[in-house]
């Protein structure tokens, strides 16, 4: 109860008190904050806001002020809360503390660091304030400065949230943050010491956040000339598995546009990816196996890169991740062969007739708690016939206990996964309807196709496919059945009125094959 008296007397009298009160008087209204703060930081700082306090604090931030260091430990204290972070922004804090940061006091930069780390953590409006100023300019300028490593760590703290916004990233390449993190790279690669590998840690990972902007992203590739973009490869090799790690992580990043990605497999960068790879399939680093999947998936987007990526040999070292147990690493796995194989039918045929990644797919499609390696599987079981169109896959997926997948497949709730199940059913069935015929009756195909038809929330591209594959099954007398049971002709000749012309032509021409075959 004292406490909470004094601190009310303590903000009542520092609400009254200026920048040219006595430094006794604001001491110890000061003091009393720090206090209470420490006592129960949430209510104090709600009181904080309450009696408009936060206001008067822009006057009591200046180098000059001895009392600076404890106000801006009191922001930061405050800014601990996420409450407090926008009003932190709305009293006008961020430009006198960005401010600060040309101060020579040392005990004023840390606190000054804490209180801007801690308001722009996890707040949009106010990264985009300090959008506004040059804390960009100020920060790079401090870290080249600081030789101790907590003093380095403070900045760090900083720079991170902010490296979040698209502009500051760009404000932070500019004004040379790159080169004092590949400095620190540099300095502490070989070292043991904690201190330094936390450095490491820190400095890499925020290269990698730097890259995640497209602008700082595209201006630091400089075309695939860039020294920074050099030295970034240059990790990859390396024998240091937080390097391995942000070298495969920049290279996925630097590989978001077609452009880039053609320009580093024509330079040889899978090859690099490829070894890294082979390094880490035994007892492997985990991180580093899903950052050098996310880099070659990412390569292998541009249509010009697949078949080259193919020679040289992607699908067989990917291959070799097919018994991790780890779902990262499936789910990068699926998608990099899904890539790999889109338009390229050999290549398609090759991994289609293969059982073990079949089996291994039909496996991963029934994964239930890792949704994204469900997805996955089923797309690339789908993907593997849609693009080899080939008997033999068919076959294999017959074989592996994969149809029924396919067909839960076409009851998705992502339209895209919807169509791309019944283009491969209706391949399946258009190849070898004998052999999958079983199969389809007790997955329920036909009254899954039934459904599909008469759902009014069906894109018109899901009524199309599924009207080809019910001609498709017609020449099955099971499935025949069923269909002639479900009276199809009633769903089809409704929709020979619709509005999309290819759902309404289609659903003629289906309408009259159900007619001659009844």
């Amino acid at each position: 109860m004292i406490l909470s008296d004094n601190l009310s007397e303590a903000l009542k009298t520092l609400k009254l008190l200026s920048a040219d009160s006595t430094s006794d008087s604001v001491e110890g209204c000061l003091d009393c904050l720090l206090k209470a703060l420490a006592h129960n930081n949430v209510e104090t700082s709600g009181k904080i806001q309450e009696m408009g306090v936060l206001a008067m604090i822009p006057a009591l931030l200046s180098a000059q002020n001895s009392c600076t260091p404890k106000v801006a430990n009191i922001i930061a204290e405050v800014a601990k809360n996420e409450f407090m972070r926008s009003p932190c922004v709305e009293a006008g804090l961020i430009p006198p503390l960005v401010q600060l940061l040309n101060c020579k006091d040392q005990e004023i930069l840390l606190q000054t660091g804490r209180a801007l780390g801690n308001i722009c953590y996890d707040s949009q409006s106010s990264k985009e304030q300090f959008a506004s100023t040059n804390i960009a300019e100020e920060l790079v300028r401090l870290f080249h400065k600081q030789v101790e490593h907590e003093k380095k760590e403070m900045i760090f703290e900083v720079l991170a949230p902010l490296a979040e916004n698209d502009v500051i990233k760009l404000q932070l390449v500019d004004a040379g943050l790159v080169e004092c993190l590949l400095e620190v790279v540099a300095q502490t690669v070989d070292s043991d010491r904690e201190e330094d590998v936390a450095q490491l840690k820190t400095a890499s990972d925020l290269m990698v956040l730097l890259l995640l902007g497209d602008e700082s992203m595209q201006k630091l590739f400089e075309g695939g000339k860039g020294s920074v973009f050099q030295r970034v490869l240059s990790w990859v090799p390396s024998n240091n598995h937080q390097l391995q790690l942000a070298g495969a992580l920049a290279i996925a990043n630097f590989a978001r546009n077609d452009g880039n990605c053609i320009h580093m497999v024509d330079t040889g960068i899978v090859q690099k990816l490829l070894e890294l790879l082979d390094r880490h399939v035994e007892e492997g680093n985990v991180t580093v196996q899903h950052a050098a999947l996310s880099a070659l998936r990412n390569l292998a987007i541009p249509v010009v890169n697949k078949s080259k990526m193919l020679l040289a040999g992607v699908s067989d070292v990917v291959l070799k991740f097919l018994k991790s147990e780890m779902p990262p690493v499936q789910f990068k796995l699926l998608g990099t062969l899904r890539m790999l194989i889109d338009t390229q039918a050999d290549a398609a045929e090759q991994l289609g007739t293969n059982s073990k990644l079949v089996e291994r797919l039909v496996e991963w499609c029934e994964a239930k708690d890792h949704a994204g390696v469900m997805g996955e599987s089923n797309r690339l079981l789908s993907a593997l016939i849609r693009h080899s169109k080939s008997k033999n896959v068919v076959r294999t997926v017959i074989q592996g206990g994969g149809i029924k997948h396919l067909v839960t497949m076409a009851t998705s709730e992502h339209m895209i996964m919807q169509n791309e199940a019944l283009v491969a059913l209706g391949l399946v069935a258009a190849l070898d309807l004998d052999s999958t015929e079983k199969d389809f009756v007790s997955a329920n195909l036909v009254q899954v196709l039934h459904k599909l038809l008469t759902d009014e929330h069906s894109a018109p591209e899901i009524k199309y496919n599924s009207m080809i594959l019910i001609c498709s099954v017609m020449g099955s007398e099971p499935l025949h059945k069923e269909v002639q049971s479900l009276a199809f002709i009633d769903v089809v000749s409704s929709l020979r009125s619709h509005e999309n012309k290819t759902v309404a032509h289609q659903a003629s021409l289906t309408e009259q094959r159900l007619t001659a075959q009844s």
